[in-house]
């Protein structure tokens, strides 16, 4: 049992406050100058704010970098005159043809994402609207008119969108306005 315990005991000598210390202090040399690493300066190169060195060195991989690896070439001008496939039109004209259902899983599986508001922007058109309080979408059922309670807030059969079981749902609902983001 306790030469199991020696092993960590070993590491947090190593590797706890006592090798911390023992860093601070530079009692090992190897190991400190890999840890604090080495002032550049002490290189010989001139760093000063003017200095050719900081002009033409882009970077330490510059050799390696995208633009090289990646061969330069050109389309040849009948590929490029050819309208065989159009180019593709932008997203919020595409984003019309799609039904509920998938501008729901765009809505739901890209967070923060330019899609993610082309899909709610095209729910938004089609009468749907986000509820911030249950953090769903719903919208008006069409066959029931809501009964206006007061200036702010109405009752009526609505249908909401459950992300969850990925169904619509309808139910009668009180809804406050303030609680709705269009």
């Amino acid at each position: 049992m306790a030469s199991s315990a020696l092993p960590v005991e070993e590491d947090l000598n190593k590797y706890g406050m006592q090798g911390l210390t023992s860093l601070v202090r530079m009692e090992q040399s190897d190991v400190t100058s890999f840890a604090l690493g080495h002032d550049i300066s002490k290189c010989g190169l001139d760093l000063c704010d003017d200095s050719e060195i900081l002009k033409n060195l882009s970077s330490p991989w510059a050799e390696t970098s995208r633009s090289e690896v990646e061969p330069y070439f050109s389309l040849p001008r009948s590929i490029r005159s050819s309208s065989i496939d159009p180019p593709p039109g932008p997203c919020d004209a595409k984003i019309q043809s799609f039904t509920d259902e998938t501008l729901f899983y765009i809505f739901y599986m890209k967070p923060r994402d330019t899609l993610q508001e082309y899909a709610a922007r095209e729910l938004v058109a089609r009468n749907w609207r986000y509820h911030k309080g249950i953090q769903v979408w719903l919208t008006k059922d069409s066959n029931v008119e809501p009964v206006l309670i007061s200036q702010d807030v109405e009752k009526g059969v609505y249908i909401f969108f459950d992300p969850h079981n990925w169904e619509k749902i309808k139910k009668e609902f009180v809804l406050h306005y303030s609680l709705v983001q269009a």
